[in-house]
């Protein structure tokens, strides 16, 4: 009797090689776009490779910069109220020629707007429609920025939603949510906190963390890092089985 083939021997011993995900139909289509676009010469392998490589160390320090600046010099903050654009690059952000390829992607051709909060009234952002986020400046969006649970909910109960971030705001403080778009992206710019008087640029943009930026957390001195979400288990964890009645 012929031996069975060796792989057929070690089938059920435990040593299978590990499970690979299955790609998204969106990473097909991202993979099929861009080998398109290379075949046709609109850009090289080299060129998605850099662009990929910038994108991933993209960070919200510049924003935070823009924040800090914006506390000490009232000049540059009617600068960034008025033309974000041009406010961005002195903290170094072009947002159409600043990356590697020489030109901006289509997300990028877009208007920033640097949203004032004031003691009354506090601004939080999100992207109802997907994720849109203004990159160029705070880096790449957080996953939580990006789920149906953050988007949807925080343009029916912002309260509720920042009160599941630590934010609790007094019921004096009008609570305004800006909608990102294909056209429009926003910052928010918080109100500086009391006992900073005295600190320098670098000092002040150490506390203007990415989640001030958008709006779910406020910058306290001592607090240099984002918020930290709580983890809700599900009540019904799929997979789960409801005993039958009589059980």
């Amino acid at each position: 009797m012929a031996k069975p083939k060796e792989h057929a021997e070690t089938a059920h011993d435990g040593t299978h090689a590990p499970m690979v995900e299955e790609a998204t139909d969106f990473e097909v289509l991202e993979v099929a776009l861009r080998e398109l676009a290379i075949e046709r010469g609109l850009f090289t392998a080299e060129d998605h490779r850099r662009y990929t490589q910038f994108a991933e160390q993209m960070g919200p320090a510049p924003a935070a910069r823009l924040v800090a600046k914006a506390w000490l010099d009232a000049a540059f903050r009617d600068l960034a109220l008025k033309d974000a654009i041009t406010a961005s690059r002195e903290v170094g952000i072009d947002w159409i020629y600043g990356n590697p390829t020489g030109y901006g992607s289509p997300s990028d051709f877009t208007a920033l707007h640097v949203l004032e909060d004031t003691p009354t009234l506090h601004h939080v952002i999100c992207c109802s429609l997907c994720s849109c986020y203004p990159r160029p400046i705070l880096g790449n969006s957080p996953e939580w920025y990006r789920t149906p649970n953050y988007r949807r909910r925080l343009v029916r109960s912002p309260r509720q939603v920042l009160a599941e971030f630590g934010l609790y705001l007094p019921e004096d403080v009008q609570v305004r949510v800006e909608d990102s778009n294909s056209k429009h992206r926003f910052m928010v710019l918080p109100v500086r906190p009391q006992g900073t008087d005295g600190w320098s640029e670098d000092q002040l943009a150490e506390i203007v963390t990415r989640d001030c930026m958008i709006g779910v957390a406020l910058p306290r001195p001592g607090v240099t890092s984002n918020v930290v979400r709580s983890e809700h288990l599900a009540a019904r964890p799929v997979g789960s089985r409801q005993p039958a009645e009589g059980e």
